[in-house]
């Protein structure tokens, strides 16, 4: 199966009201292409699951000044003064997570496991409306599993099947990500023949990634 496809593809599958994934920190090892034809495609109503907003012209920051997203699973938002202010005039439903919790989470759809229990948040606002389960009498949050449907991920190299290598900034959100979503997509900095990336190097398999885009 020949997973190559174009930008405009790419773009094409991310549908109105669709729960998208983003790996990166701050837009670094992000699909950053992906994303600015992403930000100029349209697409609307986003649910939006990722560690930050990165920057107002930014990677997946620019799908939040056009006012793509409706709602966002995110750890903090202070690098992108649009998101704060769509917050607070009720135009964008955020839910915070505290970034541990985040990648667990996510890690948690990926494994295929009910959630995962913490101590982190208990007593705030992060606590609010959740179930809570006692252990050998310690009281823990359950925090639930985050999936998607479309996984926009980074990596530095990528086979033609789909074999992925991250280094430096990509090796972030974006291997917990892969396996969390119906649909991954990467965009892959440089993409070689299969079997010039050693077993031991892949660090996420074929099977989890469906489409590869490359400049």
């Amino acid at each position: 199966m020949n997973k190559r496809i174009s930008l405009q593809d790419a773009v094409a599958m991310v549908k109105d009201g669709m729960t998208v994934m983003v790996g990166g920190f701050l837009g670094a090892g992000s699909p950053v292409t992906i994303l600015d034809e992403l930000a100029k495609s349209g697409v609307k109503n986003l649910t939006l699951i990722c560690n930050d907003t990165a920057y107002e012209n930014v990677a997946h920051g620019q799908l939040i000044t056009n006012k793509q997203v409706k709602k966002l699973y995110v750890s903090h938002i202070g690098t992108n003064k649009n998101t704060g202010a769509q917050l607070n005039s009720g135009e964008l439903e955020i839910e915070f997570c505290p970034q541990g919790t985040l990648a667990e989470r996510v890690r948690a759809a990926g494994a295929g496991l009910g959630g995962v229990l913490t101590t982190t948040g208990l007593g705030t606002v992060v606590a609010e409306g959740k179930e809570t389960v006692v252990v050998d009498g310690k009281t823990y949050l359950l925090e639930k599993p985050l999936k998607a449907d479309i996984a926009l991920i980074g990596a530095t190299i990528a086979d033609e099947k789909g074999n992925l290598v991250y280094t430096g900034t990509t090796n972030n959100f974006n291997p917990l990500m892969a396996t969390a979503a119906d649909v991954v997509i990467v965009e892959a900095e440089k993409v070689v023949k299969v079997g010039e990336i050693a077993p031991e190097r892949v660090h996420t398999p074929a099977m989890f990634v469906d489409y590869i885009y490359s400049k």
